[in-house]
């Protein structure tokens, strides 16, 4: 798609522009040209920086220059500065009172327009390049091309409104499967904490069982020396044993004596042999 230059009419003589500055001031309007022509060397020689900086004190110096900004239009365009292209280019279109510098501000704003996908506004943009030069036939054909982008993008404009619908409601869907998800992975996790809870319940009990066990085996497994002995007797102390040992031998001699008196009974009394006096 081609662009537009103005730069030739710089090497031209002012014409035009020489009679507009009749009722401007005109060193004002000569200094802004030669800063435009300054440029103009500069952008050419690749030096971009110092040619916008020239451009735009150009522009700031007359209201009448047109070209400063139409020029830097196309140097921001060449370099795909699609935003500030359009800015300079509009701004070139407002200070034009020539047709034909009209035309060519809106040419090349409605081919930043179609860089930027934005076909209804192309179409626009190409319509008034038109009317300021109806006889030009590369805007005309990118009017039609315009149009026909538009045309396209208005037929698809439902079917992506559909997909967008589409994809509202697989979103939507995707939330509620996920809150869905969420809620079952909580009470499946309650589920799991009351099992480990139960479970854990279930070894306290048995460790406790296990504990109860543990104390009684550890009581049947004492040793003897464990257990409570009978107390001993203590030194030149008489154990119950002897005791009961000495009231048997009491009692058994009382028996013998007692047996022994019986008998003397049975007998008689003894006799006594004494002799008389």
């Amino acid at each position: 798609m081609k662009i537009v230059q103005l730069l030739i009419l710089l090497i031209l003589p002012l014409g035009l522009v020489g009679q507009e500055a009749k009722t401007t001031n005109l060193k004002a309007l000569e200094a802004s040209e030669d800063l435009t022509r300054k440029a103009n060397k500069e952008l050419s020689q690749e030096a971009f920086i110092d040619a916008e900086a020239d451009y735009r004190r150009a522009t700031s110096k007359s209201a009448q220059n047109n070209i400063a900004p139409f020029n830097l239009g196309t140097a921001y365009y060449s370099r795909e500065s699609y935003g500030e292209a359009f800015g300079q280019f509009k701004e070139a279109g407002e200070r034009s009172t020539d047709k034909s510098a009209k035309h060519k501000a809106f040419h090349n704003m409605g081919n930043v327009y179609m860089k930027k996908k934005e076909y209804q506004k192309a179409v626009e943009a190409y319509k008034e390049a038109l009317r300021n030069d109806p006889a030009d036939e590369e805007s005309r054909y990118n009017l039609a091309l315009a149009k026909e982008l538009a045309k396209k993008e208005q037929e698809n404009q439902p079917q992506n409104q559909d997909q967008d619908e589409d994809k509202d409601q697989d979103q939507q869907d995707q939330d509620e499967n996920k809150e869905q998800n969420q809620d079952q992975d909580q009470g499946d996790n309650q589920e799991n904490q009351d099992n480990q809870d139960k479970q854990q319940d279930g070894e306290s009990e048995k460790e406790e069982n296990k504990e109860g066990d543990g104390d009684q085996k550890q009581e049947q497994d004492r040793k003897p020396e464990d257990k409570e002995q009978p107390q001993q007797p203590r030194p030149n102390q008489l154990s119950p044993q002897q005791i009961q040992n000495l009231l048997q031998a009491m009692e058994n001699e009382e028996k013998k004596v007692k047996e022994k008196i019986d008998a003397q009974k049975v007998k008689g009394p003894k006799v006594k042999t004494e002799k008389d006096w």
